[in-house]
């Protein structure tokens, strides 16, 4: 087929060749698979269990006093921790760590009831593992708990016999207001149901970029991009390239959106407040505008394995710059222009209000413009540098029929047909 006839290749014929692509290359596959499904239980089960109860703990207690006692049983009837040994030394106490009987030590000073007695200060130690992130963060809260209900109850009979100064210092320093917080949408209160639906969507940004990246730089590299040069010369090839490869990645990662929303919801039990309709039409133009500047950043990508490590480097700060990890109201203007610049911030942004905090499309019509706009800008550019590619590409190397007879079966057949 000579290079003229390729102005006739159908925009079917383009997503064929863009679905035979990903279909017959193993690292592209490997992204898709092991990017998506492998990082979806790959964090799930990271920050499992999501909400942890009665964490095994043992206590090495030096004090051996009737408040060391006190404190020990009110550890154990925390909802958080569950002490199983209070007679082991800390030698015998690292034994039942490494056996995974335990996953913390809490060590109780000689001087434990001495100082509280007295009013000075206890240090009490705890060590913890590192198997499981949360481990650490409920074990410090059940001894967070247990400690300052220990001092209120101590403190009224410690203003009897102290000093007038030190009442006055002690009394200053007790809230005179008790306040108890209410997790409004995060009800678990873990670390997983708050962070996980967020890494979910940041890692569909991060895996298309790859994706994008792969085949636009392999065709830079092997020369393979001068089959489109025939439909470089006007809008309507260049939107039909574009399109093309669009269209055929967010045909895949819609397939791959149910994995994500309803499989893993399920399995994990995530949260899942939003009305699929919602989602499903907020999630269209956040697939296109990733796509759409994906393209647009080949402008740098000059063959398919250097933007891997780029992307997934800068993408550990997408899940910052949505304004879910910290207030977008607070961010200085230089982030809030980031924000609006990366299709994964407002897309993470209207997806976990969705999701986690049963949103309507009125509540995310901020974030869902700013997707529109984002995907029309980044259309315009993601041709501009595909022509731009395309044309480099000719000065280095001047285009051959050979080159451009890829598919060629099918660009007859669709000539053919043709009215």
């Amino acid at each position: 087929m000579s290079n003229k006839d390729n102005r006739f290749i159908s925009f079917n014929t383009l997503v064929k060749k863009e679905f035979l692509t990903i279909s017959t290359s193993y690292a592209i596959l490997v992204v898709l698979i092991g990017g998506i499904i492998g990082y979806g239980f790959l964090y799930n089960f990271m920050y499992a269990p999501n909400d942890v109860s009665n964490a095994p703990l043992v206590v090495v207690d030096n004090s051996r006093t009737e408040l060391s006692r006190k404190f020990i049983n009110q550890l154990d009837a925390t909802p958080e921790i569950r002490v199983i040994g209070t007679g082991e030394d800390y030698i015998q106490a690292k034994e039942l760590m490494y056996r995974n009987d335990a996953v913390a030590i809490m060590m109780i000073p000689y001087d434990f009831d001495d100082k509280i007695r007295t009013g000075r200060q206890a240090v009490t130690v705890a060590y913890e593992t590192t198997e499981v992130f949360l481990y650490s963060l409920y074990i410090q809260k059940g001894i967070t708990f247990t400690l300052l209900n220990l001092n209120n109850e101590i403190r009224p009979d410690q203003l009897v016999f102290l000093p007038q100064k030190d009442v006055q210092i002690m009394a200053s320093s007790s809230s005179p207001v008790k306040i108890v917080g209410t997790a409004l949408y995060n009800y678990t209160e873990g670390y997983g149901t708050y962070l996980i639906p967020a890494v979910l969507m940041a890692i569909f940004f991060q895996t298309l970029m790859m994706i994008t990246a792969m085949i636009t730089g392999g065709e830079i590299e092997s020369g393979k991009i001068s089959y489109y040069e025939p439909l470089s010369h006007s809008f309507k090839g260049l939107s039909k390239i574009v399109l093309s490869k669009s269209v055929t990645y967010v045909l895949i990662y819609l397939v791959f959106s149910f994995f994500y929303i309803g499989l893993l919801a399920k399995l994990f039990d995530l949260p899942a407040e939003g009305d699929p309709k919602v989602i499903a039409i907020m999630i269209v133009p956040y697939l296109f505008a990733t796509s759409f500047f994906g393209l647009t950043l080949t402008l740098f990508w000059s063959d398919s394995d250097a933007p891997i490590p780029v992307i997934a480097f800068f993408s550990v700060g997408l899940i910052f710059l949505s304004g879910v990890s910290y207030p977008l109201e607070l961010m200085p203007w230089y982030w809030k222009m980031c924000h609006y610049i990366f299709p994964a911030a407002p897309g993470i942004l209207a997806y976990v209000k969705i999701n986690s905090m049963g949103a309507g499309f009125y509540e995310i019509r901020q974030e869902y413009i700013t997707l529109c706009c984002q995907m029309v800008i980044y259309f315009i550019l993601a041709m501009l540098v595909y022509k731009r590619n395309i044309n480099k590409y000719k000065i280095i190397k001047p285009v051959t029929n050979e080159e451009t007879d890829i598919l060629s079966s099918n660009s007859i057949a669709d000539v053919n047909s043709m009215p």
